[in-house]
């Protein structure tokens, strides 16, 4: 994930979504999912996928590469890429009847396929779709975001890592920061400077970097949990192919939006938890059951019934969502649940480590690491690790003031913030 909200402009009429991220390590259930011609048509073809090809019988890598093949991987994403091109919704169908015969769920450091696949098969041509989608749906290559800069956070827009063009490659020269496990990738989702002459939303391009390349360095940033999740990427002199870009020349910024829109879905999903684990509530409700009877007081258990009300309103508000994607109509819900998801995480977590007391503080490891998994709630690590973790939440994906500004932009009507650089050539713009 890059690290903070980015999108200053318009939304993105057209989001492709992706099966939801938070339905990885639970149990899925379709019982909301209307029968029609479509689903008849998803339950006949795992089916006969299920008759051919018997998950416990051969390694995940082989058996997802078998399901993308068969149109399976994401069915709303057109033949020929992975789907069937249905409804998104019926992924949940496939995901239920392939767990139940014995497939692996996702592997949680191949996070970023929610974000750069819907993007690849919106915006890249089909021989980018034929070169990246399936060996990403497979997990043989792995994801980050490169988006974030040191000058470019809230205002993505006026990123300045440049790319010239340089006959049938790209030269890349910059700086990207706060990138999940970038040390783990295979690729970056990057975006460029192009034409610094042009105003800053239309000097954009966007690109798939190989991140084994000459020139491209990884660096760890160390966080407050003692690990280094997040990285800093190194451009110097580093070649792209023209065939590795992503969309048109100067389309950079529009292509973003559809990254950022399904970033903010698949983080914002998981806010009030799914299947038998609701979300950082559970944990919480744990620590009060394990409580001394004089310390469970009507006080703290007021306030774990607001938190509680919170997290099962957040997780309706996403059935709410998931219903209007249903219907073709995305809505302004996930864009809620990710400002939602962020602040309750922080007020969740606090509490649990009030109710631990002096344990709190202790039995926490802070040793320096560089993790192989993603959690975006910190709950993997314990509560202790959710609670140092549960900071970043109100940072990736979208800060929650610039997320405050969008909703009040663009989904009450509100006026805008004066934005006096919007109309001047990137290169003109003041820079401190």
């Amino acid at each position: 994930m890059a690290a903070d909200a980015r999108t200053r402009g318009w939304i993105e009429p057209h989001v492709v979504r992706p099966a939801r991220l938070t339905d990885m390590n639970d149990t899925v259930t379709v019982s909301s999912i209307s029968h029609d011609g479509q689903t008849d048509a998803i339950e006949v073809a795992v089916t006969a996928f299920l008759a051919a090809h018997d998950p416990t019988q051969m390694d995940n890598i082989t058996f997802r590469g078998y399901r993308y093949d068969a149109g399976l991987a994401w069915v709303h994403f057109p033949k020929g890429f992975g789907g069937h091109g249905v409804r998104p919704e019926l992924n949940r169908l496939v995901e239920e009847r392939l767990r139940k015969a014995g497939a692996a769920a996702q592997d949680p450091a191949t996070f970023f396929i929610a974000l750069a696949g819907p993007t690849i098969v919106t915006h890249g041509s089909d021989d980018v779709k034929n070169r990246f989608l399936r060996p990403m749906f497979t997990g043989e290559e792995k994801w980050c975001q490169l988006f974030s800069e040191p000058g470019a956070g809230s205002d993505f827009a006026g990123l300045g890592t440049r790319a010239q063009h340089d006959g049938d490659e790209w030269i890349m020269n910059g700086q990207k920061v706060w990138n999940t496990l970038a040390h783990l990738a295979d690729w970056g989702m990057l975006v460029t400077r192009t034409d610094p002459d042009q105003p800053k939303h239309k000097g954009m391009t966007y690109f798939a970097l190989d991140m084994h390349a000459p020139g491209v360095e990884v660096r760890p940033l160390r966080q407050i949990t003692g690990e280094a999740e997040f990285n800093e990427v190194y451009m110097t002199d580093a070649r792209v192919p023209d065939a590795h870009r992503i969309g048109e020349v100067g389309e950079g910024w529009r292509v973003a939006l559809t990254t950022l829109m399904n970033e903010r879905s698949a983080i914002g999903g998981g806010g009030g938890g799914t299947g038998r684990r609701k979300g950082p509530i559970d944990d919480t409700i744990a620590i009060w059951k394990e409580l001394p009877a004089d310390q469970r007081t009507g006080a703290r258990r007021d306030q774990l019934m607001k938190l509680y009300i919170s997290s099962e309103t957040q997780r309706l508000t996403n059935a709410r969502a998931s219903a209007k994607a249903k219907a073709g109509n995305p809505g302004p819900e996930m864009s809620i649940s990710k400002l939602a998801m962020a602040e309750f995480n922080k007020l969740v977590t606090e509490f649990s480590i009030d109710l631990l007391g002096a344990n709190g503080l202790i039995g926490y490891d802070f040793t320096f690491r560089r993790p192989d998994t993603l959690s975006v709630d910190g709950s993997e690590g314990g509560i202790r690790h959710s609670f140092l973790r549960s900071r970043a939440n109100s940072i990736e994906g979208g800060t929650s003031e610039i997320m405050r500004n969008i909703l009040g932009e663009q989904v009450l009507g509100l006026p805008g913030e004066p934005r006096v650089d919007k109309d001047i050539a990137w290169i003109k713009v003041p820079r401190s």
